[in-house]
């Protein structure tokens, strides 16, 4: 059911990395002879690409491995047979577990009784409420339920055409500056997608007046923040419906201030009349006031901003990080998505409005997406006991939906763990339910339409210039701690296509 590495192919395992607050050769010493991270499965053969995965595990991990795991990486820990659709029930000390891995029961989840299941899990609230407070991604309830409409309205498909013309313009000057770079200059890709993704996405929140300074300090804040984060909250499984406070700390509480000021500027300058026009801000501000409802406060106006930034920022990033690693890796793919770019556009760059055609591009995100969602885990917590198929379900027990697995279903998926954007391709039919990297029903990602677009556009506007191509025998790792990222980075070279390569 599983890709496998032949006899004379050794996995590539990585030394165990993570600790409690942060990661650290110290922490690895110390915890090795208790845990160490499944073997990385990668492989190549002619015309196919078997990218990176953790090999499944063999046998239960005890309590240590998995509390040492999660806090190493959350996609580390599954076994064989959670790679198949269905349900599953287990525990983890006073917690009952549910894997929810079948479309069906995704649905009656998500859907059909998304009422009771529409709190995210302890863990992730936890994790993420310093930062990002009552923000819609992390809130449930009346809150939920009131900013809902506020921030949909504000990311909706509809308003793409009001910032194509910055995603154009930042992909641009990130050409511009890898065509000045040295031939065959090296770049880390996470930061520069980082960086990208933040130009476009600090331009559409909080206006184009916003100083690169300070863009750049809401994005080191969050790496640093997701840095120290603890994904695996141990009160909660030890019996506290909420589990625990999440501890702080110097860095965490530096990683916090740089963001929550950053931001509260903006909003104030926005609230003194002082803000761009048109701003993802602006328009959050003046939907507010037009509420029925008790307007926001400057700190709840500051949460729905993070949150805006941190899902339009991250998730575009890693997945452009990821789609570069796979094209990369599979050169036949590489040439037809060319192909497609010079017949569409010609020498002109791409632009918004070519992305109805660019057919393999969007394919090429989508299957990045598939095979490395940016958030892999989708954890709920049930409000009320409730039954799941034939499984009873307890009140607050952790219902666990994974993309990760989910999309590497081996009876959803021909060849799951392979790399093949053709199957997005000619009006494919795809199953919603078993297709979720921005989640499904009620709880769906507001900004999927900006996101995939924006990956699309983007990725167009550099491959039609560049090849990128990750340094030779670098061993790329997929790890999640909040979000799904290669581990260390991903070190590449920049080549520019000549006129001759890009026919």
């Amino acid at each position: 059911m599983h890709d496998r590495p032949p006899a004379s192919e050794t996995p590539s395992g990585l030394a165990a990395a993570g600790s409690l607050s942060k990661p650290g050769a110290l922490w690895n010493k110390a915890t090795s002879w208790l845990y160490r991270p499944a073997p990385i499965i990668e492989r190549r053969g002619p015309g196919e690409f078997v990218p990176c995965h953790p090999e499944p595990l063999r046998k239960d991990p005890n309590l240590v491995q998995i509390v040492l795991g999660a806090r190493h990486n959350l996609i580390g820990g599954w076994m064989a047979e959670h790679y198949r659709s269905g349900i599953d029930s287990f525990r983890i000390a006073r917690r009952q577990i549910v894997v929810v891995n079948s479309p069906e029961y995704i649905k009656y989840v998500l859907v059909t009784r998304h009422a009771n299941f529409e709190r995210k899990s302890p863990q992730m609230r936890r994790a993420l409420e310093a930062l990002l407070g009552d923000g819609l991604f992390i809130s449930d309830g009346d809150v939920w339920k009131k900013r809902r409409p506020l921030v949909a309205d504000i990311v909706h498909k509809r308003r793409l055409p009001e910032f194509g013309q910055t995603m154009e313009e930042a992909a641009l000057s990130v050409a511009d500056e890898w065509a000045r770079l040295p031939e065959g200059a090296e770049v880390e890709l996470t930061e520069e997608m980082g960086r990208l993704t933040a130009a476009i996405i600090s331009r559409a929140v909080f206006g184009k007046s916003i100083a690169r300074e300070a863009a750049q300090q809401v994005v080191d804040g969050f790496s640093a923040y997701q840095r120290a984060a603890d994904s695996f909250n141990l009160g909660y499984f030890l019996g506290a419906d909420e589990g625990w406070p999440a501890l702080g700390g110097r860095k965490r509480r530096q990683a916090i201030a740089m963001v929550h000021g950053v931001v509260e500027n903006v909003v104030n300058a926005h609230l003194a009349g002082e803000g761009d026009a048109g701003s993802m801000v602006d328009l959050l501000i003046r939907r507010n006031q037009r509420s029925a409802a008790a307007p926001l406060d400057v700190t709840a106006l500051r949460n729905e901003a993070a949150t805006i930034f941190m899902a339009g920022h991250e998730t575009t990033a890693t997945t452009l990080t990821w789609a570069w690693y796979l094209l990369a890796n599979a050169p036949w793919v590489a040439q037809k998505l060319h192909e497609e770019i010079e017949a569409v556009c010609g020498s002109r760059p791409p632009t918004l409005s070519d992305l109805p055609q660019l057919g393999w591009c969007r394919a090429v995100i989508q299957e990045a997406l598939r095979l490395y969602p940016p958030v892999p885990l989708l954890p709920r917590q049930a409000i009320e006991a409730d039954r799941i198929g034939h499984i009873n379900v307890e009140k607050s027990a952790l219902i666990m939906i994974a993309p990760w697995l989910l999309h590497r279903a081996a009876d959803l998926w021909d060849k799951p763990n392979h790399f093949l954007p053709e199957r997005f391709l000619n009006g494919a039919s795809i199953n919603p339910f078993a297709f979720i990297p921005f989640a499904v029903g009620p709880r769906i990602c507001p900004g999927m339409n900006f996101g995939q677009d924006e990956a699309t556009l983007c990725l167009a506007i550099l491959a039609q210039r560049f090849d990128v191509i990750p340094r030779k025998d670098y061993k790329v790792e997929p790890v999640c701690r909040l979000t799904l990222r290669p581990n260390g980075g991903l070190p590449a070279r920049v080549m520019q296509r000549s006129t001759e390569r890009r026919m």
